[in-house]
């Protein structure tokens, strides 16, 4: 069941015990995905904080000319929102979006918050996932200011190694912010080294 994967998620920090577990029960909206259907589009505002339970996401903005800039890719047991647009109340400026068909559960904000102020272990729990990802950013936008493309790409594979399998290069090239051309010519690069070692 859905559900106890997101049992198990929790678990990995603090055991959750059965009143914690029915009330996060009562709260959480189980869907299923097609691929490339949408949990949010651009100009909505977000009330939902998603768990994959399975399949693949990418989170994305698309420029004034149209180009796409991928932001995230989120798997089986993470989390995605779009946190301006659930906080503030604000349209979103990016599109979360299935690349693979997904099961995910989602909680509102309200009921989340109400979960977190009643039960002080989740809000603890919800507390790492949040300063995890908020280290995943920053270690991004370093990545993004001072590395070359192919330290990017080396950093991507690192982070993302389960899932490069999973994603087109073309997804991979807009994350890293380069051509798929370009990918191609790194991970020759890379190759015609290893070769050599």
């Amino acid at each position: 069941m859905p559900i106890q994967a997101l049992f198990a998620s929790f678990d990995k920090y603090l055991p959750l015990n059965d009143e914690e577990r029915e009330a996060l029960r009562s709260c959480v909206i189980e869907r299923k995905l097609r691929r490339k259907q949408f949990v949010l589009q651009e100009a909505e505002v977000c009330k939902h904080y998603t768990f994959v339970v399975e399949g693949c996401f990418k989170k994305f903005h698309v420029d004034t000319k149209g180009v796409e800039h991928n932001l995230q890719f989120i798997a089986e047991n993470d989390w995605i929102t779009e946190v301006d647009s659930i906080h503030n109340r604000k349209p979103s400026k990016a599109y979360i979006e299935a690349i693979e068909p997904a099961i995910i559960l989602q909680i509102s904000q309200r009921d989340l918050y109400d979960l977190l102020a009643k039960f002080h272990k989740l809000e603890r729990i919800f507390r790492v996932i949040i300063e995890n990802r908020y280290v995943a950013l920053e270690n991004r936008l370093l990545q993004t200011i001072s590395e070359t493309a192919e330290e990017r790409y080396l950093s991507f594979m690192e982070q993302y190694h389960d899932l490069a399998s999973r994603l087109p290069n073309t997804q991979i090239a807009s994350y890293l912010g380069i051509t798929p051309e370009f990918l191609s010519k790194i991970r020759g690069n890379l190759s015609k080294k290893t070769e050599k070692s």
